[in-house]
C-alpha cells in the first residue's frame, strides 16, 4: 500500500470520537465558561491554534493534528462555546450576562486562548471561526504568527446569499429557521460524509446547544467587511478551500485576492480538514516554513 493509498484509508476507517494518540484533554477557563480543548505536541514548541466552526468540534482537525506536532508544533484545538463539548460555554457566564452569543463573546475567548500561551500562533480558522479569527487578528494582531481561512464565508454583510443552490432563499430565514435548515441538512448528510464521521456528527448534536447554532447562524448574516484590515497585514495568509465548497470557488478566490493571501484548493466540499487533512497540513507546514 502506498503513502496515498494509506492517506486515503486512514481518513475512512477513522473513529471521529477518539482523538489522536499523544493528544491531551482539557479544560480551558475562558470569559465565557470552560472550554473543551485538545493539544498535542511539546508546550515549549510554537503554537498552531485550529478553531473549528460552528455545529463542529476540535475532532474535525484530528487526522492533522499528529502531522503538525510530529513537524515541531505544539497544535491546540477547542469546541467554540455552545458547541458539543462546551456546551455549557455561553452568554449566561458573562459579567455582566448576556442574553445571546455574539461575536465579541467568540473573539474574548479566542483571545483568551491565544494570550494563554508564550508569544504569537498560526491560527486557523474554519467556517463561521474564519470570522472570529479576523477580527481577532484586526484587534490583537502581535498574537498571530499567521492567518489561515478555511472554507470562511468569502463576502461581507449577509454571508450565505453566495451559497450554491440556497443562498437567495437564506436572507428571509431568522436564526431558528437557519439553523433548523442547517441541522437538518447536516443529519440528512447532503456533503456524503463516510459513515463513520456521520455517527459522530449526530452524536455531537446531542450536546450542542441549538441557542448558539440560532445565533451563529444570526451573526453570519452580518459578516464584518475587513477586506483593507486583512491587505494590510503583514503576516503569510492562506485561503484553503475544498472545489466543491458551499460557496463557489470564484468566491474565495476573489476573497483571496482582496486581502493578499494564497489559495489552496482541495477535492471535496466544505472541509477539507477532514477529507483532505494530509495535504492541508502538508500546505499549512509549508506557509509556516515560509515564514521562519
Amino acid at each position: 500500500m502506498d503513502g496515498t493509498t494509506r492517506e486515503k484509508a486512514e481518513v475512512r476507517d477513522w473513529d471521529w470520537a477518539v482523538l489522536p494518540e499523544g493528544s491531551v484533554r482539557s479544560r480551558f477557563a475562558a470569559p465565557s465558561g470552560s472550554l473543551a480543548m485538545a493539544t498535542m505536541g511539546k508546550p515549549q514548541n510554537p503554537r498552531v491554534v485550529l478553531v473549528p466552526g460552528v455545529t463542529g468540534s476540535k475532532e474535525d482537525f484530528a487526522i492533522m493534528m499528529p502531522d503538525l506536532a510530529e513537524a515541531g508544533f505544539q497544535v491546540v484545538s477547542y469546541d467554540l462555546a455552545g458547541q458539543y463539548e462546551s456546551a455549557g460555554a455561553g452568554p449566561e457566564n458573562l459579567v455582566p450576562p448576556r442574553n445571546h452569543y455574539d461575536y465579541e463573546l467568540f473573539v474574548d475567548d479566542f483571545l483568551a486562548v491565544l494570550e494563554s500561551g508564550e508569544g504569537p500562533a498560526h491560527v486557523v480558522g474554519y467556517s463561521f471561526a474564519g470570522i472570529v479569527a479576523q477580527i481577532a487578528y484586526t484587534r490583537r494582531p502581535e498574537l498571530f504568527r499567521s492567518l489561515t481561512l478555511l472554507s470562511c464565508p468569502p463576502e461581507p454583510g449577509q454571508g450565505f446569499r453566495g451559497v450554491r443552490r440556497f443562498g437567495r432563499f437564506t436572507g428571509w430565514a431568522n436564526g431558528r429557521a437557519g439553523a433548523a435548515l442547517m441541522v437538518w441538512g447536516i443529519r440528512r448528510n447532503f456533503n456524503r460524509i463516510t459513515p463513520h464521521r456521520l455517527i459522530f456528527v449526530k452524536h455531537r448534536f446531542r450536546f450542542t446547544r441549538r441557542q448558539s447554532v440560532r445565533d451563529i447562524y444570526e451573526l453570519m448574516k452580518r459578516t464584518p467587511d475587513l477586506r483593507q484590515e486583512l491587505a494590510a497585514a503583514t503576516v503569510p495568509k492562506l485561503v484553503a478551500v475544498g472545489e466543491h465548497d458551499l460557496w463557489p470557488l470564484e468566491l474565495h478566490q476573489r476573497f483571496a485576492g482582496s486581502i493578499g493571501a494564497r489559495v489552496a484548493v482541495y477535492r471535496g466540499g466544505h472541509s477539507p480538514c477532514e477529507t483532505s487533512p494530509h495535504e492541508f497540513a502538508r500546505d499549512l507546514l509549508d506557509l509556516y516554513a515560509g515564514n521562519a
